[in-house]
């Protein structure tokens, strides 16, 4: 039950082996005119390193994240790091804000001044940056829901809404279902499961709007056009995350590649290349890279993958952000959740807190006001 403060104070023997390994990076080839439609080109990921090696700044990174007041605690075995930034506001509510992959709490760092009216906690997934590596098998989402719920006990707090796009959706809204009678709300940026997952059928299509129709096979387009170009990093991670771990552990130029192609392609506004790094630099330094990706490996081998999720009736929220990965539908995200708001908004993907700061954080408060 204890909880220990945590700071970031990173040895500077560790930077400087990073400064040796940027040094001695083998490049590989690339064939002409590939650009993106292979992964990450050359060309940006040498002029990334460039400015890794010789201008960002991880002391000044480091300090701005010891500005939130950090800790650790031990929950079910796994050592869980978060942020608790508390509000001076009388009536605040707390709320749970939750990462996905490949990000961190650096996810949250434009949006947490926008919700100072919240008492925020801002917990890392157990296996990613600083709250692993795990040491043991078994955290999927719903034991990292049990967890948060555990977290907020031990916090003191007796109601709570909680936020997250990725894998921090599916832990969200799983915090929702399983701990009801004290969860207000749940605010998502993508809503697991709501995506076409099978062509479209007459029978489903036939008591739908010509608009909803519509969105139906649009969502089914792009969901098939994922699984045929992008769908190999969460197949890798789900079956061999740990032949994928050496790589991403022994080189920094991998790990980057790794997190930087979806922080570029799975984006609709460009991230700033210092979040993108600080972010990276977390992975790195805590040798991460394939225990995070373990996340997809126990999902996969989980007694209830492939399955429906079990229905929800907290009251559930959805930005519907028009550059997301998958397109949510209305009318298959209402059989298994209680939704009372769904916003649509013309820009933004994948990482709405970085993208869509003051769009994101006016959605958390109109839903959680109301």
């Amino acid at each position: 039950m204890t909880i220990e403060p945590f700071r970031l104070d990173v040895p500077e023997t560790e930077l400087d082996d990073l400064r040796l390994r940027l040094d001695l990076v083998r490049w590989p080839s690339e064939l002409p005119g590939a650009g993106w439609s292979r992964g990450v080109p050359l060309d940006y990921l040498r002029d990334l390193l460039a400015y890794w090696r010789d201008e960002y700044d991880w002391r000044a990174a480091e300090a701005r994240l010891n500005t939130w007041p950090q800790y650790t605690t031990v929950i079910d075995g796994a050592t869980v790091h978060f942020a608790h930034l508390p509000s001076t506001s009388p009536d605040a509510i707390p709320l749970v804000l939750t990462h996905g992959w490949p990000g961190s709490i650096v996810e949250f760092t434009y949006i947490a001044p926008l919700l100072s009216d919240f008492h925020l906690i801002l917990p890392t997934i157990p296996g990613f940056t600083l709250s692993g590596p795990t040491r043991e098998a078994g955290w999927e989402y719903q034991r990292v829901a049990r967890a948060w719920t555990s977290l907020m006990t031990r916090l003191g707090y007796e109601r709570y809404g909680v936020q997250g796009g990725d894998w921090g959706a599916a832990i969200s809204r799983e915090v929702g279902r399983i701990d009801p009678e004290r969860v207000l709300g749940v605010h998502l940026n993508l809503i697991p499961g709501a995506g076409a997952t099978s062509e479209p059928s007459a029978a489903e299509l036939a008591g739908l709007s010509g608009a909803e129709q519509e969105r139906t096979w649009a969502s089914w387009r792009r969901q098939q056009e994922f699984a045929a170009e992008q769908q190999g990093y969460a197949d890798l991670q789900s079956t061999r995350p740990q032949t994928l771990a050496y790589a991403l552990t022994d080189s920094p130029a991998g790990q980057l590649a790794w997190i930087a192609e979806k922080f570029a392609t799975w984006s609709d506004t460009p991230i700033d290349r210092d979040i993108l790094l600080t972010n990276a630099m977390l992975y790195w330094l805590t040798r991460t890279g394939g225990s995070s990706g373990a996340i997809y490996y126990e999902r996969a081998h989980a007694a209830y993958w492939g399955q429906p999720p079990e229905p929800s009736r907290t009251p559930t929220a959805l930005l519907d952000l028009a550059h997301e990965n998958f397109i949510p539908l209305r009318h298959k995200a209402e059989q298994t959740n209680n939704i009372v708001r769904w916003t649509s908004h013309p820009h933004g993907g994948h990482f709405a807190a970085l993208e869509q700061p003051e769009v994101l954080a006016a959605d958390i408060r109109a839903f959680f006001r109301a």
